[in-house]
């Protein structure tokens, strides 16, 4: 799941939030720590437009992890200087 959604260019925040699920269960997902239903499973891969059967497609031998996507998040404002 983590493969394509980085392929796509999509942040898991994002993912979740069309999904319709929470961000930190979007994220147990990817680690394999939560076992989703078909259900979910099905509204990801809609989300993500690919076949469902594309998460269980494993990845060439010595393939590596994607790399993580650049924050999306509101970048921070000016530091202040102390006083």
């Amino acid at each position: 799941m983590r493969r394509i959604r980085v392929n796509r260019g999509i942040s898991q925040e994002q993912l979740a939030w069309k999904a319709g699920i929470d961000r930190s269960y979007m994220s147990s997902l990817e680690r394999q720590s939560k076992n989703p239903t078909i259900d979910l499973l099905d509204r990801i891969a809609e989300t993500l437009d690919v076949q469902l059967s594309e998460f269980f497609v494993l990845p060439p031998k010595g393939a590596r992890s994607p790399k993580t996507l650049p924050k999306s998040r509101k970048p921070a404002g000016p530091r202040r200087k102390k006083k």
